[in-house]
């Protein structure tokens, strides 16, 4: 409606008036949106008993919320960190580990670097945490947002490698191990845990990696007092082409994780 409705056709509009078609109501109300004058002669079309029960309503709301208790103050900082308290037992417990490892080298020197064995799977249980249904309360909630996906997934691993990484490195500086032998099979093991989970599930993809690390390599290089070929000095090679080559297909296959409900479960 490019002019303004008649003072009639308010006062029709007002009373409800059955010969006004459908056409007209929705033109006249996309009207009166934005026109403050119109919306007066709505006002002044109104019967006195509807303003009345109008204006008796208002009071009444006005009153109920002035007698009503203060707002209670959200709590933004625990809400936000409702992820971040679930995944937190997690990283106690790779802390934990390492620790024992690192107590277990010094007291055993000549058995295999539990350190250097337990470095590649140190992140994958705090990931997987990170990125289940049954760890994260707001799940159904990023499950629906426009961003959720490849942005999101870098962000939550590179805060579980922030905790984990100054973990290993004291630990590895404590043993004497070479960075290359811890930092980069770790780094391999999380890229390879997201290029998997993008068909898996990123907490499926991480707890498998681990399980099958810890039985053809960890439980191996303990029974038979030696340390694997993967993990000796010049393996560092090795582990730096497949941290790239992983790492590539996370960012080829960034589409995978737009699906969330693959991206963990």
């Amino acid at each position: 409606m490019s002019t303004h409705p008649t003072p009639e056709l308010i006062s029709r509009y007002a009373s409800g008036d059955a010969g006004v078609d459908d056409a007209t109501v929705w033109a006249v109300e996309a009207h009166l949106e934005s026109c403050g004058t119109c919306r007066g002669l709505l006002t002044d079309a109104v019967d006195p008993g509807t303003r009345d029960l109008l204006q008796r309503v208002s009071e009444g709301i006005s009153a109920g919320i002035a007698a009503g208790p203060a707002p209670v103050r959200r709590r933004r900082r625990l809400r936000r960190t409702g992820v971040a308290a679930r995944v937190l037992p997690w990283l106690a417990t790779a802390v934990f580990l390492m620790l024992s490892a690192t107590l277990f080298e010094q007291a055993f020197p000549d058995a295999p670097s539990l350190v250097l064995l337990l470095a590649p799977v140190a992140p994958l249980l705090p990931i997987a945490a990170a990125w289940s249904r049954r760890t994260d309360p707001a799940w159904e909630l990023m499950a629906s947002m426009p961003r959720t996906g490849l942005a999101l997934l870098l962000r939550r691993t590179l805060a579980v490698l922030a905790a984990v990484v100054p973990v290993l490195a004291v630990a590895a500086w404590g043993t004497g191990h070479s960075p290359a032998l811890w930092l980069l099979p770790c780094l391999a093991f999380t890229a390879g845990s997201l290029a998997l989970g993008g068909l898996v599930g990123i907490d499926r993809a991480a707890l498998a990696l681990a399980v099958v690390w810890s039985a053809a390599v960890v439980v191996p290089s303990m029974a038979t007092d030696r340390m694997p070929v993967v993990l000796r000095g010049g393996s560092w090679p090795l582990w730096a082409v497949s941290t790239v080559l992983l790492a590539a297909v996370v960012l080829a296959r960034a589409a995978d994780h737009r699906r969330f409900g693959t991206g963990g479960s």
